[in-house]
Formats: C-alpha cells, sequence, structure tokens
C-alpha cells in the first residue's frame, strides 16, 4: 500500500513538473553574465524611469498584452516595479513585481512579479535612456538557433492610454 502511494505521488508530482508548451529548445547567447553584472551594477540608479516594452516572446505568465509600461524606482538596492497595460481580454490591467538581486548569490538580477514565478533577469545590453534588451529565463535570436517568428510585437503609440495608467 504505502508503495502505491509513493508510486502515485510520484507520478502527480511529475506531471504537474511538467514543462510548459511556451519553452522551446534553443540555444542562449553566451554571456559573462558575472562580468556584465559587475559593469552595470554601478549604473543600476540610471535604469530606472519608464520602459515600453516593444517584443516579447509567448510567456503565459505575462498578463500584460498590449501598450506594456513598465516604471521602475530604484531604492539603491533593487527596483520595484509598476507594470500597466492592457490584458488579452482589452482590460486595463497593473501588475507589481521588483528587480532584485538573484537571492542564490548568482551574478544577475532576478524578477519577482506577484502570481508568478521567479526567474533570472539578464540585462545584455542597454544605453540606459533609449533601449534595452533583456532576458528573462531563456531567450535568443535567429543567429543562435531561435526563430523571430516566436517574438509577438506588443501594440504601443497612439491606441494606447498612458496617460490614464497613472490611475490603474
Amino acid at each position: 500500500m504505502k508503495t502505491s502511494l509513493l508510486f502515485l505521488a510520484l507520478t502527480a508530482f511529475a506531471a504537474a513538473d511538467k514543462i510548459p508548451d511556451f519553452v522551446v529548445p534553443g540555444k542562449c547567447p553566451l554571456v559573462d553574465e558575472r562580468s556584465l553584472y559587475e559593469q552595470q551594477r554601478p549604473n543600476h540608479p540610471k535604469y530606472a524611469g519608464v520602459w515600453y516594452e516593444i517584443a516579447i516572446t509567448n510567456n503565459p505568465y505575462q498578463l500584460i498584452r498590449q501598450c506594456v509600461r513598465n516604471e521602475y524606482t530604484f531604492d539603491g538596492t533593487k527596483f520595484n516595479v509598476r507594470s500597466t497595460g492592457i490584458d488579452a481580454r482589452g482590460s486595463p490591467m497593473t501588475r507589481n513585481g521588483q528587480v532584485l538581486p538573484n537571492p542564490f548569490g548568482e551574478a544577475h538580477l532576478s524578477v519577482d512579479y506577484e502570481g508568478s514565478w521567479i526567474a533570472p533577469y539578464v540585462i545584455l545590453d542597454t544605453d540606459y535612456e533609449n533601449f534595452s534588451y533583456y532576458r528573462r529565463c531563456e531567450a535568443a535570436f535567429m543567429n543562435i538557433g531561435v526563430e523571430p517568428s516566436r517574438f509577438s510585437k506588443t501594440t504601443q503609440g497612439s491606441s494606447c492610454p498612458y496617460s490614464s495608467h497613472r490611475s490603474w
């Protein structure tokens, strides 16, 4: 009886621990994360501000689909993030999270939004004013084996109610 219960428990655990469908095989860029992180850490205060999402890979934990506006405030150790936009049903949505030093001591930041999983947040490149290319989890591009069609453009522009985002 105990063996059967253990087998059922392990089977249930294995089924619950299935890799989600949105994760696909591919290669990640070879990045010296320690060196990159050490170069960026003194500039973290400059990363604070408003950033608009331009494109993203399919991720069911990213609930805001259009007009995504991310406001980063830096408190000296971590970023508090307030993300606003429009969800898949067309309704306004706000999500709060944080980007903080990796809690396990790895040389990168981690992103932690309410109702989601904590994940690596590696800033691959930024000028701290106009663009930021970062990787959450594992993402790469065509020259390293990932088809660009996996990315979907995030709606931005004049149809977005940015001025009302602050009240959401």
